[in-house]
């Protein structure tokens, strides 16, 4: 999520940017890529002969080991990480502890990083800088080399990777990559003015469906097939225009959330169907930040520009059969729910409108965040990480709901707070508010030219080369173990 502002200005932690990143799948084995690589001929491109890569080299190693990635695999959650970009660079930590915020990864070479996204526990990882805001670089983080670059007519909002496809989505246009070769395989034009780069991928093969605004004056969203490269559907979902998109790990559920911030809904994909719907408050000038499943699919989270950030179970309620009222407010009730049908559709919409099935209280309010739903040693946990430079993390009981248990606050470099430091360093104006947790938890510009052979799409609006130099510069892709990023923006 970008914390900047259009005009890159920082907020109090210096942050840029920051994504929390789940993975469902055991990892990459990129030794195998760097052995197939290595085993490679001489590219006849590069002259020289030996090892030195080029992008056609670069792009053969995908290819081998991008089919590997689903064979003979088990689905299933491995934890997670979280990305942070800001003025110096941009930096991963693992999510693997509550206690301890374990930073994997440091990179100081590129200044004011605006995005960052990293392709689940792989190293793998594609960066924009807000001093080449049109340059999109593919790197491997470890080995520090670039894989290969694109640049593009107009400014990168945003960029979703999944292991199929790559997306880049400018103000008016999305790019959608292979990631086997990164070549461009699509382009979406002349989409409605998306300023906030808003866009939605599925980290799920089978269903790698993207979703983005399909209107700027109303809350359409249009999805879209990345596979087949076609539409798929135009959902009707809001009066308003959408502020927040976000696929469930199955990617085939939808949440929704329009400009004013009111109601949440979740639609089937790729029929469009309204599943649930969801109310997060009654307040008109609420904007959504951000919204999260978790991995089961059970709970969605929505975090705002208040202090609160509300969490809702995603479960049907079995109709009980009527029984005739025996008191004077059962007859009351009955009457009421009667009258219901006569009322205008937004006031019936209310009476079966789901509520927060639990709660957060933030210490803040006012700064850019983004939350994500992890269960970290066997707890279910509601992670925050905001443009104040802080991640938090409480405890979200998953019978008893109600309000959720701040457990520590960790700065994002690399110092970590606990509670008690917390209350006393909150701002008086959001008082931190919190609950016992109960028996779940005691059991547990300017694009400068590239220095290198460019490899031109100029009929699809991208070009892009690659920049790996030297022998020691060969791909690895090597941390099986990795626990894959959550990314943040500040203003």
């Amino acid at each position: 999520m970008n914390l900047a502002s259009q005009s890159g200005e920082a907020g109090a932690g210096q942050l840029l940017f920051a994504n929390f990143n789940q993975d469902n799948t055991n990892g990459v084995n990129e030794e195998d890529w760097l052995r197939m690589f290595e085993e490679q001929p001489s590219c006849t491109l590069c002259r020289g002969g030996g090892r030195r890569p080029c992008l056609e080299r670069a792009q053969q190693g995908l290819q081998m080991l991008t089919p590997r990635l689903d064979e003979g695999r088990v689905w299933k959650w491995n934890g997670g990480s979280l990305a942070v970009g800001s003025k110096s660079g941009y930096k991963f930590f693992s999510l693997s502890s509550v206690d301890k915020l374990e930073q994997i990864y440091e990179c100081t070479d590129t200044e004011d990083v605006c995005i960052v996204e990293r392709l689940f526990s792989s190293s793998l990882v594609a960066i924009v800088s807000l001093k080449a805001p049109r340059k999109l670089k593919v790197c491997h983080f470890k080995k520090g080399t670039e894989i290969c670059n694109y640049s593009y007519s107009n400014t990168i909002l945003a960029v979703r990777l999944n292991r199929q496809r790559l997306i880049v989505c400018l103000e008016e246009s999305l790019y959608i990559h292979n990631i086997r070769d990164m070549k461009v395989l699509h382009t979406i034009r002349e989409t409605p003015p998306n300023p906030a780069g808003l866009c939605a991928l599925s980290i799920n093969n089978d269903n790698c469906y993207l979703a983005y605004p399909g209107s700027a004056t109303i809350g359409e969203v249009q999805v879209f097939d990345t596979i087949n490269l076609r539409a798929a559907n135009m959902i009707p979902a809001h009066d308003s225009p959408l502020a927040a998109l976000a696929f469930d790990a199955t990617g085939t559920k939808l949440a929704t959330a329009s400009e004013k911030g009111t109601v949440i809904r979740v639609f089937s994909i790729p029929e469009g169907q309204k599943l649930f719907e969801f109310r997060r408050g009654v307040k008109r000038c609420v904007s959504i930040c951000s919204l999260a499943f978790s991995m089961d699919s059970m709970f969605l989270s929505a975090s705002s520009n208040t202090e609160t950030v509300h969490i809702f179970k995603l479960e049907t309620v079995k109709e009980k059969p009527q029984e005739e009222p025996t008191t004077w407010t059962g007859y009351f009730g009955k009457v009421l729910m009667a009258s219901t049908s006569y009322l205008p559709s937004q006031v019936t919409e209310m009476f079966t409108q789901g509520r927060a099935f639990a709660t957060v209280r933030l210490p803040f309010c006012g700064h850019k965040n983004i939350c994500s739903l992890a269960t970290i040693q066997k707890i279910p946990r509601l992670l925050v990480g905001a443009s104040d430079g802080y991640l938090y993390m409480y405890n979200l009981d998953p019978q008893e709901g109600g309000e959720c248990t701040l457990m520590k606050q960790h700065k994002l470099d690399g110092s970590m707070e606990t509670t008690n430091e917390i209350l006393d360093s909150a701002s008086r104006d959001c008082p931190l508010v919190t609950q016992a947790y109960g028996i779940a938890a005691a059991r547990g510009a300017h694009v400068p030219s590239s220095p290198t052979r460019l490899a031109h799409a100029d009929e699809l609006g991208a070009a892009g080369g690659a920049c790996l130099e030297d022998e020691a510069s060969a791909l690895r892709l090597e941390e099986d173990s990795e626990h894959p990023p959550m990314i943040l923006r500040t203003d």
